[in-house]
């Protein structure tokens, strides 16, 4: 006989008791774990620790919920527990509602402390003068590619990275109405105009296009004035009260961007192997014939997979450039410890950017 609905929902009242007991006293060992670290005064949050957390489980995970929903709320309930220590300071380009902001979330839950700033810069200054122990930026996007300004600040920085995040980018655009008449100025990011450059000479050809700090700061300009309208996040939009004149206009369906989380060593040391790793370089060669070449011949022989390679002009005059490179493996593992020996070895500039979990 099937349960009647009043049934079911005392079951699912006790269960939710059950899960708040259980919860607490995860909360509690995670507590006594954190007091062990500050004696020892190691770092309260690892993510390669969290990522294999979260990996097993969803290994385990045989019921109704989806892996993905399994490693959301798992996020949060460490993040919930972390903060019983000390919520992290989180740097992004802010203001409220922008896709940085949701990387943020994304890769610490929602028990953090928000750090907006205003330009890359700022996030990388926040990271470095301590007034944020962790900073999230954009490195790049599957419609735009890189994002130059990210790579430039992380040739130069002590920050390292130790986590990446992978968004799904859906732009909407928002106004003080649902109606796309009367729309003059469109704001945005440059890379959202960049992204929505089709759908805006098809749907708003007459529309200026002004290029402002973030997504979040057009739509909150756009909130001013009726006569203009963001491209910005559903997030964006609920904070700012603005409409959806029209939904997903990103002229790539599946647009993402990819996230990176830096910090300063002392902050994080590089995470150990997680068992699904990258590792980031910057390096640049002599400029002679076939350098390039050389450079990638120790991963071959090693067997270490490249993911991605970039390059940016050095800025010397020289016609010199810096090429930016994603391996699949950690240094811990002997062939990629010897493939890095190798490249080191025949580089003019050799820098390791960071060592972290792949995302999910």
């Amino acid at each position: 006989m099937a349960r009647t609905l009043p049934e079911l929902r005392v079951l699912i009242d006790a269960l939710d008791i059950e899960l708040l007991n259980l919860l607490n006293r995860r909360a509690a060992l995670a507590h006594e774990v954190g007091e062990i670290k500050k004696v020892e005064g190691s770092a309260v949050f690892r993510p390669e620790r969290e990522a294999q957390v979260i990996q097993t489980l969803q290994s385990a995970n045989d019921g109704a919920l989806k892996n993905s929903s399994v490693a959301v709320i798992w996020r949060e309930i460490m993040s919930a527990c972390r903060a019983l220590e000390a919520p992290q300071r989180v740097a992004y380009l802010g203001p409220k509602g922008t896709f940085s902001e949701e990387a943020a979330l994304r890769f610490f839950g929602s028990s953090i402390t928000h750090v907006p700033c205003a330009n890359f810069d700022e996030v990388f200054h926040a990271a470095t003068a301590g007034s944020a122990e962790f900073g999230v930026v954009p490195v790049e996007n599957s419609t735009e590619g890189v994002v130059t300004r990210s790579l430039d600040l992380l040739l130069n920085s002590p920050l390292h990275i130790v986590g990446e995040i992978s968004l799904l980018v859906r732009h909407h655009l928002l106004r003080t109405t649902a109606s796309l008449e009367g729309i003059e100025v469109v704001l945005a990011h440059p890379q959202a105009l960049a992204q929505c450059q089709q759908w805006l000479s098809t749907h708003l050809p007459h529309a200026e296009r002004r290029a402002v700090s973030s997504n979040a700061e057009g739509a909150r300009l756009a909130a001013s004035n009726p006569a203009w309208a963001g491209i910005a996040s559903e997030r964006a939009g609920s904070e700012f009260g603005l409409h959806t004149a029209a939904h997903a206009i990103q002229d790539e369906a599946f647009n993402r961007t990819r996230f990176v989380v830096v910090c300063l060593p002392s902050v994080l040391p590089a995470p150990q192997a997680s068992g699904k790793d990258c590792t980031s370089l910057v390096v640049s060669v002599p400029n002679k014939p076939g350098a390039v070449h050389d450079m990638l011949v120790p991963l071959k022989q090693h067997g270490v997979s490249m993911t991605r390679f970039e390059s940016r002009p050095a800025r010397s005059g020289q016609w010199e450039y810096y090429f930016y490179i994603d391996l699949q493996g950690h240094p811990s593992q002997p062939h990629v410890a010897a493939a890095l020996k190798d490249l080191a070895g025949l580089c003019a500039f050799y820098k390791v950017l960071g060592t972290y979990p792949l995302a999910d």
